[in-house]
């Protein structure tokens, strides 16, 4: 007698078996569409439009119809080329001033960093106070960049400033920080570490938090000191926290912005001046539009290289590891 089996459970949910596999690999992306969605409309979309638009010499409407030519023409990579030529109304200050941006950048990140795992090292241990003493160096992160800024324009303040008062008590006349061109951009630059530093400190006791205490009990087994559990546990396992301070830090010093607008203007003769800020102030004239826009993605170059590098190092130190 032959008996017939009853169907599997593959075979009778053999229907909604087959569209679940595929709703499960749609999830993710249906997840992380509207991040998609407003990263193309508010920075692909602008970006692809700056650089067509960084191939463009703009003239006023006037003009144009004076001289019966189009108000947009294209000019390829001569405004990059311009940029580069000391003889042009622009590029007379771009070069200095983007190397101002690179010696801030690379001063601010080179300080900030180590000075940020410093406290948060200082922190990161059982002492009285302690959310009070991390309240204190985080809170200049807290303040608005402009607030900020005007805090140390009256530190910075040739006559009645705190900086220089107090160095009239030693009989020691102090310079004019934000009004000499040789002290100026140290000036600025000593403005964004104190706001950066704390920022950087939160990152790094978050990371040092997370780091099993097992590992420095079996080191201290061992005869390992502090420095020695410094330099061969606590830095190599804070790596990736690192390579995101680093690239946060390099990010916000090229997007300083604010603190020159309180402090001086990029004055005297540009040399405290910042190439973001340069480029706020060509913008409202429509004969440097196409020059702004080649700035802008001269600058977004930097950034992309310096993060795309620093990705490739830290990979790297993880492959060799």
């Amino acid at each position: 007698m032959t008996t017939i089996a009853p169907p599997t459970r593959t075979q009778k949910n053999s229907g909604s078996s087959t569209n679940k596999p595929i709703l499960t690999r749609l999830t993710p992306y249906l997840l992380i569409a509207p991040a998609l969605i407003l990263i193309f409309m508010f920075t692909i979309i602008p970006s692809i439009n700056t650089l067509i638009a960084s191939t463009f010499e703009f003239i006023p409407a006037g003009r144009a119809r004076m001289l019966d030519i189009p108000e947009e023409q294209f000019v390829g990579l001569q405004n990059y080329i311009d940029l580069l030529d000391r003889s042009h109304f622009l590029g007379t200050w771009f070069l200095p001033i983007l190397g101002n941006t690179l010696i801030f950048a690379l001063a601010t990140v080179l300080i900030t960093i180590p000075i940020g795992l410093l406290m948060a090292l200082l922190l990161n241990r059982r002492i009285r106070g302690m959310a009070l003493w991390r309240f204190s160096m985080f809170y200049p992160t807290l303040l608005p960049l402009i607030g900020a800024a005007n805090i140390w324009a009256f530190l910075y303040s040739d006559t009645v400033g705190l900086i220089n008062t107090v160095l009239k008590t030693f009989s020691i006349d102090g310079p004019d920080w934000i009004g000499n061109p040789d002290t100026v951009l140290m000036s600025i630059i000593i403005v964004n570490i104190w706001k950066q530093a704390g920022f950087n400190m939160i990152f790094y006791l978050a990371g040092l938090q997370s780091i099993p205490r097992n590992i420095y009990e079996a080191a201290e087994l061992d005869g390992a000191g502090y420095f020695q559990q410094l330099l061969y546990l606590t830095l190599p396992l804070l790596r990736r926290t690192t390579l995101f301070i680093l690239i946060t830090a390099s990010t916000f010093s090229f997007q300083t912005v604010e603190q020159l607008a309180a402090l001086n203007q990029g004055n005297p003769a540009n040399r405290g001046n910042l190439l973001l800020w340069y480029i706020f102030q060509n913008l409202p004239s429509r004969d440097a539009f196409g020059f702004v826009n080649a700035m802008t993605v001269i600058l977004v170059g930097i950034l992309l290289i310096f993060t795309i590098s620093n990705f490739v190092v830290f990979e790297r130190q993880d492959d060799d590891a």
